[in-house]
């Protein structure tokens, strides 16, 4: 019947409900007289039939213009009693009018009883049948919120619009709203959060703290954690004020809430010094890292920004993303989209040479481990050679900064990648020493969250998709950081270089791969597949480790480690060979990687000062396939 009457057209509807109010207006009338004198007998002449029945239409037709007809009943609030106070007290002095001038029988209290009921009978019915369609409707997924301060209550009336949800209670962890009813919702304590998941069947719990640090946001996820719910967040207050989300656009609790740790604000001075008003570059503009950087350097007003990139997909997207911003804010950046390879030093210098660079932040690398393992040539010539060209080409146009991002896998490296890009620390190290024209300095930091070679996006596909998850070795830990706050970090590291110089980023404490898996799959409300739950959703299978791969990263190999004046950022003295050495060590490794030497090659890298102890014999496809046949 319910379904019925909600589909039947607009104009029907209004007419249906129109002659609810007739109804509820005479009811009104009558109970007036009868709770005033007991009786209703005067009602029953036809003068007062004639009364009423004139007052009642224009009350209607004020009703009308007040747009009570206009509302759609699903989604009216309490402003409804606004409205409908008005046109009752309409009502009641044309009442008193009508019957004065037509010398009728009409006790001086009947029209302010005939207003209460009116109000009371008519404001009720539309509330009550509100709640009756909503009630009707919800065939949505029942929901808690956590949270009942003001992003919470701001939730609900959002959530009510829609029938996708449908909430059933508030928890909140303060003593003082727990046991209160807000918006006809009680408050609970969290305590109380196992016992309500039983009862109301409840999927997903929606979490509305957007303005809590993450350290806490993590402790309630922990609370969280082992329930069969799914939980999801609303967006920061950041992204409400600037317009970028709406109170009601939910998402997936990010892996960035579960690290626990807030970023540290970036430092003024050290984040505009080498680039407000300056000329700068970036390599590798496209990627992860490289686009992250791009942004956050747009934001500190550079005069030029050149984009420098060997894909041209990734060089497309990243210079439309900037150009709209620069367009939105009316930024007067002047954004340079550059196709090139870094081993290009003519190039290079051409680029530097014309767009006057004053500032190079190196970030085009080959970073994926197994794939450099399985391609050396390409990643030695890229990662050192690469580097090479682009600090050789920032010499020769006068570039005044350059900075190289690094990664943690550079520390006593078991891999190829990390070799390579130990070596090419070392080729900035030893051309810091050999020269004053450019300052080279170099960071390292760990895994970044949402890179393109991160697994956390390859988790949430595997359990999107019904598992299994597959992890290389139950004891892998990685240190964890987010794209932006690695990103401010290398700016501010890079302005504080002196030359030679090797940051390392606090990365805090590193992260369990297999317990990150974990729970990723309880926050998506699934249950584990394993020997004590045979019965589980997902499934995490070991995979072994991948070549080259380690079980944990390190990022300090130096002495001397020393705090610097960003308290996420430190520096160490680090084993670097003379440019002179190195010149003729980097003229061998050309000559192998020319020749397609690959025992040479992996001769060389252990030769260097870098660590070097490979886990697996040389994996190059190219090489093993050409050594098989």
């Amino acid at each position: 019947m319910l379904t019925y009457l909600l589909s039947l057209p607009r104009p029907v509807k209004r007419i249906i409900t129109l002659a609810i109010d007739v109804v509820l207006l005479l009811t009104a009338f009558w109970f007036a007289f009868w709770v005033r004198i007991d009786s209703m007998t005067p009602v029953t002449s036809y003068p007062h039939w004639i009364l009423i029945s004139s007052v009642i239409v224009a009350t209607l037709a004020c009703f009308v213009k007040l747009g009570l007809y206009r509302a759609v009943i699903r989604y009216i609030t309490a402003q409804v009693l606004v409205a409908v106070s008005f046109g009752m007290a309409i009502s009641s002095f044309l009442l008193i009018v009508a019957a004065f001038y037509s010398n009728l029988f009409l006790p001086r209290t009947v029209p302010i009883i005939y207003f209460a009921f009116g109000l009371l009978m008519i404001t009720g019915s539309r509330l009550a049948l509100r709640m009756i369609i909503n009630r009707g409707l919800k065939l949505g997924t029942k929901v808690i919120i956590y949270g009942a301060g003001a992003s919470g209550r701001q939730l609900l009336p959002a959530l009510s619009q829609a029938s996708e949800y449908y909430p059933v209670a508030f928890v909140d962890d303060n003593p003082q709203l727990q046991d209160t009813v807000i918006h006809g919702m009680t408050v609970y304590s969290p305590k109380k959060l196992v016992w309500l998941v039983e009862k109301y069947e409840v999927k997903k719990i929606l979490l509305a703290m957007p303005s809590v640090t993450r350290g806490r946001k993590n402790e309630v996820i922990q609370q969280l954690e082992g329930l069969p719910c799914e939980v999801l967040s609303i967006p920061g207050m950041v992204d409400l004020v600037e317009g970028k989300a709406k109170i009601d656009a939910l998402k997936k609790v990010s892996i960035t809430d579960l690290l626990g740790r807030d970023p540290v604000d970036p430092v003024p001075e050290l984040i505009s010094r080498n680039i407000f008003e300056k000329h700068v570059m970036v390599t590798g503009a496209g990627g992860s890292i490289g686009s992250e950087l791009c942004r956050q350097i747009l934001k500190n007003h550079p005069r030029t920004l050149v984009l420098y990139e060997v894909s041209e997909y990734s060089l497309y997207a990243i210079e439309r993303e900037l150009s709209e911003v620069i367009t939105t804010k009316k930024l007067s950046t002047k954004l340079i989209p550059i196709l090139g390879n870094v081993q290009d030093q003519p190039h290079l210098e051409r680029v530097l040479e014309n767009f006057k660079i004053e500032t190079i932040y190196h970030a085009a690398a080959y970073k994926h481990v197994p794939l450099v393992e399985y391609n050396v040539t390409d990643g030695v010539n890229n990662n050192v050679f690469g580097t090479l060209a682009c600090a050789q080409a920032a010499i020769a146009c006068g570039v005044s900064k350059f900075v190289l991002i690094s990664t943690d896998k550079a520390v006593r490296p078991t891999n190829t990648m990390g070799a390579t890009k130990r070596i090419a620390e070392l080729v900035l190290q030893g051309l810091a020493s050999a020269q004053k024209t450019t300052c080279f300095s170099m960071v390292r930091f760990g895994n970044v969250l949402g890179s393109s070679g991160s697994v956390v996006p390859l988790f949430e596909k595997q359990i999107s998709s019904g598992g299994p998850i597959t992890l290389t070795h139950p004891d892998i830990i990685r240190y964890f950081m987010t794209i932006p706050e690695a990103s401010q970090l290398v700016i501010q590291a890079g302005a504080m270089g002196q030359g030679g110089d090797v940051f390392v980023l606090d990365m805090g404490e590193p992260v369990k791969i297999i317990d990150l898996a974990r729970r990723m799959v309880t926050l998506s409300g699934l249950k584990l597949r394993d020997n004590i739950n045979p019965e589980g959703d997902i499934e995490i299978k070991t995979t072994g480790l991948r070549p080259g791969e380690k079980l944990f990263e390190e990022l300090l190999i130096g002495e001397n480690v020393r705090q610097t004046q960003h308290p996420r950022i430190l520096t160490a003295n680090e084993v670097m060979m003379p440019w002179e050495d190195l010149s003729k060590y980097l003229d061998h490794l050309k000559i192998a990687c020319g020749q397609f030497d690959h025992s040479k090659i992996r001769e060389l890298l252990i030769k260097a000062p870098t660590g070097f102890t490979p886990t697996d014999d040389i994996c190059d496809l190219l090489w093993v396939k050409s050594n098989t046949l």
